[in-house]
């Protein structure tokens, strides 16, 4: 009975250290297996075969020594017999020595001359061990798990497919794309900016314009206190990350406030790309050029496409 119940212990102590393996570490569902009822049909069926076995094998020792003993009864014990029956019975293990013992199936050192076997490489000799039967159990779980995994993902069909498992994986990781992408406008700065054309991001530019802007450059960008922001003429430079970068930081000297305390990073882009769309366009009074003619660089431009463009759209 304390070897069934050492087993059984065995076997529960594997099963709850397989469920409370990470999520994370791999993709199998443990609560959808262990919510079963063809695994815990199974389970109980197997369980109920070890302890038959393990019964029978004990009724089996029982009566072969009961016949033992019935045989030295009948026999007159000589006097070595009678002297080792005589001494005194040996200390009992402790219950860590048989728990121990019971795992590893060791053999103390006094009894190696027992096992050890006729090899010698230089003086090493070896141990005929049995394998501890902690491994042995371990071999025969997997074997059990396998079957399991069998029945439950390609007979009975209870368990998600390869492919299921993908479009699931596929599926959280469009949603944590969706959570980085809510805060990814905050990571914009004059290195990554780009020139946002879709009709989402310049409407939102010009509406940020109007409401800070045009006081000094117009609502059409024709310059009043600032410069002419329609004309090819750039006195900090006319790319987009210039654009950016002197909203961003302002110019004190020349009046320009430093609106990265006021504005997100977003919103500034949204801003840069609406100053830059205004090239070209025909104010009511232009103001006179001011700083150098600006050529586009086409090679380095830095646009969007069509798919860039309704990301920047969820960005913001």
């Amino acid at each position: 009975m304390k070897k069934n119940l050492t087993i059984l212990f065995s076997l529960a102590c594997m099963m709850l250290m397989a469920q409370e393996q990470p999520a994370a570490s791999s993709s199998f569902d443990w609560y959808r297996l262990l919510s079963d009822a063809y695994f815990w049909i199974f389970l109980v069926n197997f369980v109920m075969l070890i302890i038959t076995l393990r019964n029978v094998n004990l009724a089996y020792n029982v009566v072969k020594e009961l016949k033992i003993k019935q045989l030295q009864d009948n026999t007159a014990l000589d006097a070595e017999t009678a002297e080792i029956h005589m001494r005194p019975k040996e200390a009992q293990p402790s219950l860590y020595q048989r728990v121990m013992l019971a795992l590893t199936k060791a053999k103390p050192v006094e009894k190696e001359a027992d096992i050890m076997l006729d090899h010698d490489y230089d003086g090493i000799k070896e141990l005929d061990n049995s394998l501890p039967p902690w491994w042995v159990w371990g071999f025969y779980i997997t074997i059990i798990y396998s079957v399991i995994y069998l029945i439950h993902f390609h007979v009975l069909g209870t368990g998600p497919s390869s492919k299921e498992e993908l479009e699931r994986e596929l599926a959280l990781a469009e949603k944590q794309k969706e959570e980085y992408l809510k805060t990814a406008a905050n990571l914009i700065d004059e290195n990554n900016v780009q020139y946002l054309t879709a009709e989402a991001n310049l409407a939102a530019g010009r509406k940020i314009f109007e409401q800070n802007c045009a006081s000094c450059h117009a609502q059409d960008g024709g310059g009043l206190v600032g410069p002419n922001l329609t004309d090819n003429y750039y006195i900090h430079g006319g790319s987009i990350q210039d654009i950016f970068k002197v909203i961003k930081y302002g110019v004190l000297e020349k009046g320009m406030l430093s609106w990265k305390d006021m504005l997100s990073p977003a919103q500034m882009q949204d801003v840069a790309s609406y100053v830059k769309s205004l090239v070209g366009t025909t104010p009511a009074n232009p103001k006179e050029p001011q700083g150098e003619f600006y050529v586009e660089n086409i090679e380095e431009s830095e646009t969007i496409d069509a798919k860039d463009e309704i990301s920047q759209s969820e960005i913001n």
